[in-house]
């Protein structure tokens, strides 16, 4: 029980933080984040949560219900758009990867070159 009130206490410290710091990241992201830098700071141990997270991790599904019904709600809104809905998840994962590639690449030819302008030698 002192694990899920040690979890459920960072999440809450995520919300408030999310609320009135104005972080636009969702407020179990920076409960997460508080948490992982609680573990590695040893301000917690795992041990104090490994049981509830291992309960939580088990009954997972649970959580993605809410999900499902509403997929399943609006599937013929869903139906009616799908070829729209695939076009952009195909050219936004394209997208995705171009620019990643184009990144890595010049990236990739920076690394390569001294501060002076000179290749370096490997």
């Amino acid at each position: 029980m002192r694990g899920l009130a040690i979890l459920l206490s960072f999440h809450f410290a995520g919300l408030l933080l999310r609320y009135y710091a104005h972080i636009p990241l969702p407020a179990g992201v920076i409960g997460l984040v508080l948490f992982v830098i609680s573990l590695f700071a040893g301000w917690v141990k795992l041990e104090w949560v490994e049981d509830s997270a291992q309960f939580l991790l088990k009954h997972m599904m649970l959580f993605f219900a809410p999900f499902i019904v509403g997929t399943i709600t609006f599937a013929r809104i869903i139906g009616s758009n799908a070829a729209g809905i695939g076009l952009s998840l195909i050219a936004g994962t394209l997208l995705v990867l171009a620019v990643s590639g184009k990144v890595t690449a010049h990236l990739s030819r920076k690394e390569g070159e001294r501060i002076d302008g000179k290749r370096m030698v490997e």
